[in-house]
């Protein structure tokens, strides 16, 4: 974890902070994607709880993706409930080529998953940047299966 780390979470944090209490059952994530020093993405889970921090921080990031960073509050799903590509496949499909995360997602559709299936794929991943900051958000997040 270095300052640089610290600084792009506290702006993920400060993304879903927005947005908390506006999505659903989902909770608010925020995403930053960053390439050479520079934000080329963001993201928040959108009202209701769709689209996800990352499809959003992608989009937004484009090509830009390829070899960045993704720094994310949650860790990102394994799998969606409904049936469309997670936000794990998605950060892989775009060549991220490292993952920090504030948070592990206790969800079913996440819960160790979504950090397993980026590490088996090769990408560095680091669990636990700003994680007392970011816990703030979810204390009011009851994942599926724990409700």
């Amino acid at each position: 974890m270095t300052a640089t780390d610290n600084s792009w979470m506290g702006r993920a944090i400060a993304l879903a902070a927005a947005r908390v209490g506006k999505t659903g059952g989902n909770p608010s994530v925020g995403c930053v994607i960053v390439a050479d020093g520079v934000a080329v993405g963001e993201g928040v889970t959108g009202e209701g709880g769709r689209p996800h921090a990352e499809e959003i921080a992608l989009a937004a990031a484009g090509d830009g993706a390829r070899g960045a960073t993704a720094y994310v509050t949650l860790e990102p799903c394994a799998e969606r409930s409904s049936g469309a590509a997670s936000c794990s496949a998605r950060l892989l499909a775009a060549g991220i080529a490292r993952v920090v995360v504030a948070c592990e997602d206790a969800s079913t559709l996440a819960g160790g998953r979504g950090a397993m299936l980026l590490r088996d794929a090769g990408v560095d991943f680091d669990l636990g940047v700003l994680s007392a900051e970011a816990a703030a958000l979810y204390s009011g997040y009851r994942p599926r299966g724990q409700r």
